[in-house]
């Protein structure tokens, strides 16, 4: 029974096996088999064909067989068309070509199509150091309008040699005036290497600025001592405001902490808020970080240029001052919290100017100041400072702390030698809640008590554009405020929080002999679109002594409420970016003792309207 189902199957079998002898099948390689697998297409078997190799078992590895051969490539006579499992063809070693290496990695996104405009400086520009003009060089071109109107009423003496209104005899004139600034800027820059995470390896930069101004007052012999001059005067000059080379000495780490040394005239602040020395001269910069980058310093000399009188711009016609500053400052990141950058500062300045008389281009004498016994006498001061900026949580913070000691010879008030001890001490806190920010802001500069002695206690700066309680809205700040009957001084030389008697702050020297100040304010920041803000400033001002006043106008005085300075600013930035930037300011100061033992009961007012145009 078993010898005949066996016969009968072998029966079977041979007839089937003789029938697939001349079948074969190919996979989706192209490789011809004896043997059917899924996704295979029958065909003829040619004249060799190549036995499929048996399946592995489970963790061995795959048997090879030497009758297996490689599949034909692209083009072989064994290809056919592609397999109906997978329509598209392999790809040999033929379909793939050399690759075309891109001349200039900075036009890559020239074959996608991005096109330049010089007129657009937020997109592709050659102007903009978007791409290099050669090699790895850029150029950038910075261009700035400023253009200004003021209306203020400034506290002014009544002719001495002539007046504008016959039949007039009082100390004081009329306080009204006006002023049309026009400035323009062009900022040339070129610099080599990718900036992107290190410094550039050179950098030229070239800043000259354009000013034309027009000023109006109601007295004669204030715009000019001659007052044959009239009330109005005009004016133009063209500054250098920056001129310096800058090379990238050395890497320190691989994050690309430096050192570089910057050459010329060029920009630079003590501290954060501009209270001591901010300004541009010529000078030596060795500059750089450490530990990845929580630790920024500055080594810097510089000698001071003069200034024109009128504009304030750097003037290159007249030699350099003998007046020179060395500083060196450590910045620390996130000490002693994170969010919050401290300073320490060394300021050294040394004034030799006791062998020359300067004077401006108005004609008034502004070295030595018309006060106290007018002599000329130089001055060696060291600035001791602290400066922080950052955040505590949700609470914004800015300090500045300085003590000034030093010697001046002679004295303003004594002709002996005169030991400086000074000292001045701000604050700003702030809080946003959404789009409101509150500010409240306090400053204290000491002021000498007694004129008479050999010590100088009135703190002064070298030359400080305070960016504080308003800056310049506020009026107390932006003014320039005469002691009328005290001498050829100013309580404030403009731009400047201190009252310092100085003749003036761009030409005259510093002043260690005056009444100090102290304010107190309180100020508000509105984002009420995201293209206007609207700011209010509310500043009480007090002078720390009265003693300097009283000798200078020979009168009984120990008020020392100055009053309170009251200003509103708005700001419009039509595009959300500084390109297109107008402001518009009113500010008034309410007199109060202090102010009206000094001058007219009257409550002094300006008016600012600004517009600022960047490419």
């Amino acid at each position: 029974m078993r010898i005949c189902l066996a016969v009968a199957l072998v029966a079977g079998v041979l007839p089937s096996l003789s029938e697939a002898a001349d079948t074969c099948y190919r996979d989706d390689t192209g490789r011809i088999l004896r043997r059917r697998l899924p996704g295979t297409v029958e065909v003829p078997c040619p004249a060799s064909a190549v036995t499929a190799p048996e399946l592995p078992r489970p963790g061995t590895a795959p048997a090879t067989t030497t009758s297996q051969q490689p599949p034909p490539e692209r083009g072989g006579e064994n290809r056919g068309p592609p397999p109906a499992a997978s329509p598209i063809p392999v790809p040999g070693i033929t379909d793939y070509v050399a690759s075309v290496p891109l001349p200039n990695r900075w036009r890559i996104v020239d074959a996608l199509g991005y096109k330049s405009n010089l007129l657009d400086p937020y997109n592709r520009n050659l102007l903009k150091a978007d791409t290099p003009f050669h090699g790895d060089w850029f150029f950038n071109l910075g261009l700035i309008s400023d253009s200004a109107y003021e209306y203020r009423n400034v506290v002014t003496p009544a002719g001495i040699a002539a007046i504008e209104r016959p039949g007039s005899n009082d100390v004081f004139g009329h306080s009204g005036g006006y002023l049309l600034s026009q400035t323009v800027s062009a900022d040339f820059t070129v610099y080599k290497g990718d900036t992107v995470f290190k410094p550039p390896d050179w950098q030229f930069r070239f800043t000259p600025v354009f000013n034309y101004n027009y000023a109006k007052v109601d007295e004669v012999g204030v715009l000019n001592v001659d007052p044959r001059r009239g009330t109005s005067r005009s004016d133009s000059f063209v500054g250098v405001q920056n001129l310096f080379a800058e090379k990238h000495l050395r890497n320190v780490s691989d994050r690309y902490d430096f050192d570089s040394i910057r050459v010329g005239i060029q920009p630079f602040s003590t501290d954060f808020r501009g209270f001591l020395f901010q300004d541009n001269e010529p000078g030596v910069r060795l500059f750089g970080t450490r530990a990845n980058n929580v630790f920024q310093y500055n080594l810097a000399y510089f000698r001071r240029l003069e200034k024109d009188t009128n504009s304030e711009l750097n003037d290159l016609t007249h030699p350099f001052r003998h007046d020179d500053i060395v500083v060196g400052n450590l910045y620390w990141q996130d000490m002693p919290v994170k969010g919050f950058t401290s300073q320490a500062t060394v300021v050294y300045n040394r004034n030799r100017e006791n062998d020359e008389e300067h004077y401006d281009t108005n004609g008034v004498l502004v070295r030595p100041a018309e006060i106290g016994l007018e002599s000329r006498h130089d001055y060696s001061v060291t600035y001791i400072g602290y400066n922080g900026d950052g955040h505590f949580g949700r609470t914004n913070a800015t300090v500045s702390f300085y003590y000034a000691t030093g010697h001046e010879q002679p004295g303003v008030f004594a002709s002996a030698s005169v030991k400086i001890s000074a000292a001045f001490a701000a604050a700003e806190l702030s809080r946003d809640f959404d789009w409101i920010r509150l500010r409240l802001s306090g400053l204290y500069a000491s002021g000498d008590s007694n004129p008479y002695d050999r010590k100088a206690t009135g703190f002064d700066a070298i030359f400080e554009n305070p960016q504080f309680a308003g800056g310049d809205t506020s009026y107390w700040i932006s003014q320039a405020v005469p002691l009328v009957g005290g001498g050829g001084v100013a309580l404030t030389s403009g731009k400047g929080v201190l009252a310092d008697l100085r003749s003036s702050k761009g030409e005259g020297q510093s002043n260690f002999e005056n009444p100090g100040v102290i304010l107190g304010g309180l100020g508000a920041d509105l984002d009420v679109l995201p293209t206007l803000r609207v700011s209010f400033n509310l500043n009480s001002l007090f002078f720390a002594e009265t003693q300097t006043i009283a000798t200078l106008r020979n009168q009984a005085f120990d008020n020392k409420h100055i009053g309170e300075d009251a200003s509103v600013s708005l700001t419009y930035r039509p595009l959300m970016s500084q390109n297109i930037v107008v402001r518009a300011a009113y500010a008034r100061l309410f007199t109060a003792s202090g102010a009206n033992a000094l001058f007219p009961k009257e409550n002094p007012q300006y008016f600012l309207l600004n517009a600022i145009l960047a490419y």
